[in-house]
C-alpha cells in the first residue's frame, strides 16, 4: 500500500481498535515470523473497513490504488491511430456522443428531405401567428390592404402607360392612366403617414395600461416621435416620400421588436408587426418600381409645396388681371366723361 499523507492523515484520526473476543492462537512458521517481523513492527495494524467512517475508508482506499504502469503509458502515447472509412457514412456524425465509434451499419434508407422538412418546420415556428388574437390579426391586415392596393394601380397605370399605342392602352389612354397615377400616389404617402402615426399611438395606449409596467418617457416619445417623422413626409415629392416612410416602417419595426423582448407589449407583437410591415414595405417597393419604369413618360408629378406655390402663383395672376380690368374700365368711364 502507498503510503500519502492523506493516508497517514486518516490513520492518525483512526482510534485504536476496539475490544474484541479473542480470536484462537496461530503461530505462523518461523520463516514467516523472520520474513514479516520487520514490517509488522512498523506498519500500524488497521481495522476493519466497516469501522470506519465514510471518509476515512474513501481515503484509504485511494491510497491502496497500485501505481501507474509507465511503460504502458508510453506506448499509448506512441501508438498511431489507424483510419477505418468502413465506419464512416453519412448518418455517422449524428451518433451519440458517449459512443466511440459509429456503429459500421449505415440506414440504407436515407430521408434526404429531412434536412429541408427541419427547416421549414423552423421558420413555420418562427412565424407562428396562433398567439396572435384573431381580431386583432384580421382588421390588421384589412388596414394594410388599401395600401396595397395603391401600390397594384400604381404599377398597372405604369403598365398602361409603358404598352399604350397612340395614346390608347389596353382598358385606359395614357392620359387617363397618368391622371389616375397623379391621384393615387399622393392617397398612398396620406395613408402611409396615418398608418405611421397610428403605430406610434399603440405605445401611448400600452402606458395608459401600464402593460409591462409604467415606463414614461421611454414609451411615450415613441408614440411622439412616429407622427413627427410621418407628417412632413405629404410635402415632399413622391418618391422621397416613399423612401422616407419605408426607413420610417423599417426603423420602427425594430423598436416595436426591442419593446415586445423587453415585455412593454404582448409577445406575439413582434411576429405580427413584422407580417404587417413586410406587406407595407413591399407595397412601397411596388410603387417605386412602377413610378421609375415611367419616369421618362410622364411629366414631374408635383408635390403639396409644389401645388401651393401653383395655387399663390394663379391667385396673384387672377388678381392682376383683376386690377387691370378694374383700371381699364375706370381708364373708359373718364373717356366717356370728356
Amino acid at each position: 500500500m502507498l503510503r500519502t499523507g492523506a493516508s497517514r492523515l486518516a490513520l492518525r484520526s483512526i482510534a485504536g481498535p476496539a475490544a474484541r473476543p479473542a480470536a484462537p492462537s496461530f503461530t505462523p512458521p518461523l520463516q514467516w515470523t523472520s520474513r514479516l517481523s520487520s514490517m509488522a513492527s512498523r506498519r500500524p495494524q488497521l481495522p476493519p473497513m466497516r469501522q470506519l467512517t465514510p471518509i476515512q475508508g474513501a481515503v484509504l482506499r485511494r491510497a491502496m490504488v497500485g501505481k501507474i504502469d509507465r511503460k504502458a503509458e508510453d506506448r499509448y502515447q506512441h501508438e498511431k491511430l489507424e483510419p477505418h472509412p468502413e465506419l464512416v457514412t453519412t448518418t455517422s456524425s449524428v451518433r451519440s456522443a458517449f459512443s466511440e465509434v459509429a456503429t459500421p451499419e449505415a440506414p440504407k434508407d436515407v430521408d434526404m428531405m429531412a434536412r429541408v422538412k427541419y427547416d421549414f418546420t423552423t421558420i413555420k415556428d418562427t412565424f407562428d401567428l396562433s398567439a396572435v388574437p384573431r381580431q386583432a390579426y384580421l382588421i390588421g391586415l384589412a388596414g394594410v390592404l388599401p395600401y396595397l392596393a395603391t401600390s397594384i394601380s400604381t404599377v398597372y397605370c405604369a403598365w398602361e402607360i409603358n404598352h399604350s399605342v397612340a395614346g390608347y392602352g389596353y382598358f385606359l389612354s395614357a392620359q387617363t392612366a397618368e391622371q389616375l397615377l397623379h391621384f393615387l400616389e399622393p392617397l398612398q404617402v396620406g395613408y402611409g403617414a396615418v398608418i405611421l402615426s397610428f403605430l406610434g399611438a399603440i405605445h401611448w395606449g400600452l402606458e395608459f395600461a401600464g402593460y409591462g409596467g409604467n415606463h414614461g418617457y421611454k414609451r411615450y416619445a415613441i408614440g411622439v416621435v412616429a407622427p413627427a417623422v410621418a407628417w412632413p413626409t405629404i410635402l415632399m415629392p413622391v418618391e422621397y416620400a416613399l423612401i422616407t416612410q419605408f426607413m420610417a416602417f423599417t426603423v420602427l419595426y425594430y423598436v416595436d421588436t426591442r419593446a415586445a423582448t423587453r415585455g412593454w407589449t404582448p409577445s406575439w407583437y413582434g411576429i405580427y408587426r413584422f407580417v404587417l410591415t413586410f406587406i407595407v414595405g413591399a407595397s412601397i417597393v411596388l410603387s417605386l418600381v412602377g413610378r421609375g419604369e415611367v419616369a421618362d413618360h410622364i411629366k414631374g408629378i408635383p408635390g403639396a409645396v409644389d401645388r401651393m406655390k401653383n395655387l399663390k402663383d394663379d391667385a396673384q395672376q387672377a388678381l392682376s388681371h383683376q386690377e387691370e380690368g378694374i383700371g381699364a374700365q375706370k381708364a373708359a368711364d373718364a373717356a366717356k366723361e370728356d
